[in-house]
């Protein structure tokens, strides 16, 4: 299956990755920009091809039947947006539950237009103590590039700068909604 994921993804769609997931057993993994479903079946094929682990969390409603037996499948969790409860605690305890988890987060909450994102994967990384890993999905260049291990420190302002200048010019599939860095 991995050959057939990147015969897929690198011959048929034109698509390269650069970078590599590191070899820890567990991290944050921001993608950015998430402006379609296409974002999807990216992730996907990249984590088939790299054959690496990746859980990620998903709207409650993606996990009701017919389809929800897949999501979960593919490392999914339901989350309850509209509940209100501690999401960073209970998922900075997933960490501490499993030997490996490397959780795939989209830092924007949303495929529309956002100014800037929303700090929970920040916070969830500072809890359970682990580094967070920049990856871009640039569609304008067709290719997936994956940053080396940032570890979070005490100030949130800088920390954000600096991730915000990791996607300068990254292209989503809806290049109207991609995410800007000023």
């Amino acid at each position: 299956m991995r050959m057939f994921a990147k015969f897929i993804f690198c011959t048929c769609m034109g698509w390269r990755i650069q970078g590599d997931l590191p070899s820890l057993k567990k991290y944050v993994i921001i993608v950015v920009p998430h402006t379609s479903w296409h974002d999807f079946y990216i992730g996907l094929l990249v984590r088939k091809i790299l054959a690496t682990k990746i859980n990620y969390i998903g709207k409650k409603e993606l996990f009701r039947p017919p389809y929800g037996w897949f999501f979960r499948w593919q490392g999914g969790t339901p989350i309850d947006r509209h509940h209100r409860s501690n999401t960073v605690d209970a998922i900075a305890q997933l960490f501490q539950e499993h030997d490996e988890f490397r959780l795939a987060l989209s830092p924007e909450g949303t495929r529309k237009k956002v100014n800037q994102w929303r700090t929970g994967f920040y916070f969830i990384a500072k809890k359970a103590i682990v580094p967070i890993v920049m990856v871009a999905f640039d569609f304008g260049k067709k290719k997936v590039i994956i940053a080396p291990p940032f570890y979070p420190t005490d100030s949130q302002e800088k920390d954000f700068e600096y991730m915000y200048r990791n996607f300068k010019g990254v292209e989503g599939k809806n290049k109207e909604n991609s995410f800007e860095v000023e």
